[in-house]
């Protein structure tokens, strides 16, 4: 945490964040789900908290996101998110850049980048293009190698079992 020198205000980092977004992910990681893990913060407090829950709830949409924004969403008691930023362990896919869209999330930090099915940057930009009614600030790599790492073992222990 940075302590502001004119405020007793306490400011903290991205890392911070991302470390209690890897703490979801861990949840999910637990549950057997792919480890993704978000949340979404205004003003330096934490309004909502998501995990993957794709296989545990038979919910092809329960992604981390999605249900990071619909609880900051019930809990600010407002759809618009304006004033949002989502920390996120893994690039938003493109359902979950389009929610993002949707509720008009300020900005997105994520940790590792997903070349294969990422929306934010990587594969697509769906955050960023400019044709949308809102675009998102975007900043990617944030504790990346844990991240990875989270995904990567989680996957190792997959194939290692069905083979």
């Amino acid at each position: 945490m940075i302590k502001d020198a004119g405020r007793d205000k306490i400011h903290l980092t991205d890392d911070h964040f991302m470390r209690l977004a890897l703490e979801e992910a861990r949840k999910a990681y637990q549950k057997g789900e792919v480890p993704v893990g978000a949340i979404v913060v205004v003003d330096g407090t934490v309004v909502g908290r998501g995990h993957n829950l794709r296989e545990t709830i038979n919910n092809p949409v329960a992604h981390a996101e999605i249900l990071a924004l619909q609880q900051a969403s019930q809990v600010l008691k407002r759809w618009r998110l304006n004033d949002a930023t989502l920390y996120v362990t893994l690039e938003p896919c493109c359902m979950c850049a389009g929610g993002v869209v949707l509720a008009r999330v300020r900005k997105v930090i994520f940790g590792c980048w997903d070349p294969k099915g990422g929306a934010s940057g990587s594969l697509y930009d769906i955050l960023r293009d400019s044709r949308l009614n809102h675009q998102s600030q975007v900043e990617g790599g944030v504790l990346e190698d844990d991240c990875r790492t989270l995904i990567m073992q989680f996957f190792e222990e997959r194939r290692s079992v069905i083979s």
